[in-house]
């Protein structure tokens, strides 16, 4: 047949859909193979069972840690450096996941909510400002004409967060948080609670450093900021000059130009609160703040307590779903059964939806401010996630260094995971403050970024360790020293302060160990403090000061620092020590002495003398 030599279409289309299919395939199987090659661990996960997620038996990943130089056992955990190196032995890639991620994964947290199933929710509101310049007067303003008539018997349960309704029937939740601390511990825990933070300054003052810290730590937090300028009808009110002092520090009101709402209000007339309240409200419908109240409630907790007659009081903060009586709750490593709710005018409810705080009973511990709470299922599953937990919590504390030092940069950045370092500069006078943080910003190269989040004047306090620990970063402190509570505080953080007499120490130290070349070979190590408590002056010898060891032990031949009101006013040497009339060689805690100072004799009554030695390290990374 003459028809017979015509192509046939329909076997070369069924032919090419063949090769599609198996080309289909084939980039499948490859693309399961890497997958196959990425081992998703937690840092600390044992050799045995590096050994099963690998499929190579535990004794050939022993041997690649001896032959090198690591003695491991079967059940030993390993560090992520360990972890990487043995897996490249056997051609594997490592994602690390965090503790909680892997814990968490059977936990739904609402990320994969519908969007047709969202619902809008009141804005969660924060504020903040400098000690006395009416944040508490705002707050019970808006409390009285908002809350107070609604309450049982007028009484106020003040839970530390509580609901508002303005006038055209809007909710705000308004979280008070004494200064800005609980504000801080909430977010070194990850837990990004605030939509809005209102800054409260004093017309008839000025910018205070501690308001110059709350301003910094919503920055940090990268929350939207309206600035409230109270007292503006007290005699001397100036709200202009605040705008000024505020423009000085590259924050520009509306008025003059700027991104930021400002309102000037008085708490005692109620002048402003209201446009005040619309701002607040403005800036919330800018964020277009959604929650799913139609599922298992998830949120944070804001502080908690044990009370006498109740037990364990949580307050929380429900950020999505409905919280119930009876709801099986998990946060951190506690879990329980809900017995109780109240509301922040402390009536019993049921049931609280989005942004609702609430005070609840049944957690057998409290948990720590900042912890994410999430309503499980069924008793066991809730228990099964917080034994997991309180491991992997007890492994880390016991493992790990938390937060960053200098040494740990070198190792970060070894490992490729160092990008930015964040400091906070303290120091004795506002030009040394200044020209540190200048020189320290001069140090940032393309790969490493240095960020000056806090600087100011004056000792180290404890709520620049809390700033430390939200932004994980290092505290220079020039000159000055850290108050006993700040020290202790930074043990328990783990947080380093370096603490220098010279700008170019400072300096050369941060850039070696942006360079990773960091040797410290000389350490100085404070071994003892003595309060100086009378002064007598001796003709021909000078002044001998009267001293009470308060910690430690001081030895006659150790360096000391005279200290006055937290500032170094002189590093040098112990001419004498004695105890009564005998020379000694050191004197313990709890004793006293008398001791001179070489070529030193402005000592004063209330000074404190530290002791300390130089010490040579080995360097440890």
């Amino acid at each position: 047949m003459l028809g017979s030599n015509k192509p046939n279409r329909g076997a070369k289309a069924r032919e090419d859909r063949r090769r599609n299919r198996a080309e289909r395939e084939e980039q499948r199987l490859l693309a399961e193979q890497e997958d196959a090659k990425v081992l998703k661990v937690t840092e600390f996960v044992s050799a045995n069972d590096l050994s099963s997620l690998m499929d190579v038996s535990v004794n050939e990943v022993i041997s690649v840690c001896m032959s090198l130089g690591m003695f491991v056992s079967i059940n030993q955990r390993l560090d992520a450096e360990a972890i990487t190196v043995i897996a490249d032995e056997f051609g594997y890639d490592v994602q690390f996941v965090s503790a909680e991620e892997e814990v968490e994964a059977g936990i739904d947290d609402g990320q994969n909510d519908a969007q047709e199933d969202l619902e809008s929710r009141a804005p969660i509101v924060t504020i903040m400002g400098h000690v006395d310049h009416g944040k508490t007067s705002l707050l019970d303003y808006i409390r009285r004409t908002r809350v107070a008539a609604g309450e049982a018997g007028g009484i106020t349960q003040h839970i530390g967060a509580y609901s508002v309704t303005t006038e055209d029937g809007r909710m705000i939740t308004f979280l008070d948080t004494p200064g800005h601390e609980a504000f801080t511990a909430m977010r070194a825990r990850g837990a990004k609670v605030t939509d809005v933070v209102i800054i409260v300054i004093a017309a008839d003052d000025s910018v205070m450093p501690q308001t110059r810290e709350a301003i910094n730590h919503a920055q940090v937090a990268g929350v939207p900021i309206v600035f409230a300028f109270s007292k503006v009808d007290k005699p001397g009110a100036n709200a202009e000059k605040i705008r000024e002092e505020l423009a000085q520090m590259n924050l520009l009101v509306e008025d003059w130009g700027g991104k930021y709402q400002a309102q000037e209000i008085s708490s005692k007339s109620g002048m402003g609160i209201d446009d005040l309240l619309e701002k607040v409200l403005l800036e919330a419908e800018l964020l277009d703040l959604k929650a799913n109240p139609n599922r298992r409630a998830n949120g944070t907790v804001i502080e908690a307590s044990l009370d006498k007659g109740r037990g364990y009081v949580s307050t929380i903060l429900v950020q999505n779903g409905t919280l119930k009586v009876g709801d099986i709750v998990l946060v951190g490593a506690h879990y329980g059964r809900i017995r109780a709710m109240t509301d922040d005018v402390g009536q019993r409810i049921k049931e609280a939806g989005p942004s609702t705080p609430v005070q609840i009973l049944g957690l057998p511990g409290a948990p720590q401010a900042g912890d994410k709470f999430n309503v499980m299922e069924t008793e066991r599953e809730a228990r099964e996630i917080a034994n997991k937990r309180e491991q992997l919590v007890r492994e880390q504390t016991m493992r790990t260094r938390k937060h960053i030092t200098l040494e740990e940069i070198g190792r970060r950045k070894a490992i490729g995971s160092f990008k930015e370092l964040n400091v906070i500069v303290k120091g004795d006078v506002d030009g040394s403050v200044e020209a540190l943080s200048d020189s320290l910003l001069q140090l940032s190269t393309e790969e490493v970024q240095v960020n000056i989040i806090h600087k100011a004047v004056g000792q180290i306090s404890e709520s620049d360790i809390l700033l430390a620990s939200a932004s994980d970063a290092i505290i220079v402190g020039f000159q000055v020293r850290p108050s006993a509570s700040a020290r202790r505080l930074a043990e328990q953080e783990q947080i380093e302060i370096r603490l220098y007499s010279i700008i170019y120490d400072a300096i050369n130290e941060v850039k070696d160990a942006m360079e990773g070349m960091l040797a410290p070979t000389v350490e100085e190590v404070i071994v003892g403090n003595i309060e100086v408590r009378e002064v007598f002056k001796i003709s021909k010898i000078g002044t001998v000061a009267g001293c009470y060891v308060t910690e430690g032990l001081i030895k006659r031949n150790n360096k000391i620092r005279v200290i006055r009101d937290f500032i170094v006013v002189h590093t040098g040497e112990i001419s004498a020590l004695k105890r009564f009339k005998d020379d000694v060689n050191e004197v313990r805690s709890g004793y006293e002495c008398g001791l001179s100072v070489k070529n030193f004799n402005d000592i004063m009554v209330g000074d404190t003398i530290e002791s300390f030695e130089l010490k040579e390290v080995k360097r440890t990374l």
